[in-house]
């Protein structure tokens, strides 16, 4: 970007690169973790001209519409693609944007949020308006158009699934994690500022920045014995887990052999499993497959049937296998979902 000479005969200093953060179908916990870069926050500050952050500053989507095409720089978006509105804004600012990434597990995978894609829109509204724990004596439902003085008023309508952003639009570069690490996060923003100020080589074209290329396995200090188990349990009815052998080969579902590393393994360190927050390692297709391989690869047993009933001993094998990953998954939803339910 050149500098604009001024009219004093000094050159201007050239405009800073534009910088957008867009938040979908989340919790809020990626804007978080941005803010949690603490004192680099002010470096981001001073790097971007931040044109659109709904969380902390009031920002117009007529702002973006208004500008030109590729005008912002770069743009951050977390969080799923849920509603036709989260849709049409990915698409304006995919347009709107240079480089457009992917950011946390919600936007890269589903996460969480992804998990309803078991479900047709019906069940989700029954569940969130017909049951025991909601006050709605009048039964209201939400309508996507509704007719007031003023005009038509739209709802954002619920799409059927749950997509993630890639499936929405095209995407350069992936931050993964439930939320990113903070310092990833930093990690990542200042090797597009180099990039843009010519001082380092800009990521290739679909980079995941900010995390490793193995598993969380090879960050981990666990040993692996080669244990071979005969049922899974969960944490709270075992009293003491060895602090030194892999949790896996112990009997609990860790999901490290499948997720990307990055995260220094902080939660086996404590005995708390890998819950796959990380996303799929570098070269998995699909997460839970891989997962599944490396459960039955512990399991003391040699006939299929015997294998599948340890297997079946796992409490919720969709949220273990798919707790982040099935929008982004080879099954991305239920044959339910795509129910033609009246909703």
């Amino acid at each position: 970007m050149s500098a604009a000479a001024g009219s004093n005969g000094k050159t201007a200093a050239a405009a800073k690169p534009k910088l957008a953060i867009f938040g979908a179908a989340s919790c809020g916990g990626c804007d978080v973790a941005i803010v949690n870069i603490h004192e680099h926050i002010v470096d981001v500050a001073n790097a971007f001209d931040i044109v659109l952050w709904p969380t902390v500053m009031d920002g117009k989507y007529s702002d973006i519409e208004a500008m030109a095409d590729h005008e912002i720089t770069i743009t951050l978006v977390s969080g799923s693609m849920r509603t036709d509105e989260t849709v049409h804004l990915a698409k304006l600012l995919r347009r709107k944007s240079k480089f457009v990434v992917s950011f946390g597990s919600c936007a890269s995978e589903g996460c969480i949020p992804g998990l309803a894609n078991l479900s047709s829109r019906k069940e989700i509204l029954d569940t969130a308006y017909s049951t025991t724990s909601t006050d709605n004596p009048d039964g209201i439902r939400p309508i996507w158009e509704f007719q007031a003085p003023e005009g038509v008023l739209h709802l954002p309508e619920f799409e059927p699934v749950l997509r993630t952003l890639d499936q929405v639009v095209d995407v350069d570069y992936t931050i993964p994690g439930c939320p990113p690490e903070s310092n990833q996060i930093w990690a990542a923003l200042e090797a597009v500022v180099k990039a843009l100020n010519g001082t380092g080589p800009l990521p290739p074209k679909g980079a995941v920045l900010g995390a490793g290329e193995s598993t969380v396995c090879d960050e981990c200090a666990r040993k692996r014995d080669v244990k071979k188990i005969s049922k899974f349990v969960r944490v709270q009815q075992v009293a003491h887990f060895d602090p030194e052998i892999c949790l896996l080969e112990q009997g609990l579902p860790c999901n490290g052999p499948a997720t990307r590393n990055g995260c220094g393994a902080l939660c086996p360190a404590v005995s708390a499993p890998c819950i796959g927050c990380y996303g799929a390692a570098e070269g998995v297709i699909d997460y839970g497959a891989r997962l599944m391989a490396a459960y039955a690869s512990v399991v003391e047993a040699m006939k299929p049937e015997e294998i599948d009933k340890v297997l079946d001993g796992i409490p919720d094998p969709a949220g273990q296998f798919y707790r982040f990953s099935l929008a982004g998954s080879l099954l991305r939803s239920g044959r339910s979902a795509w129910q033609n339910d009246g909703e």
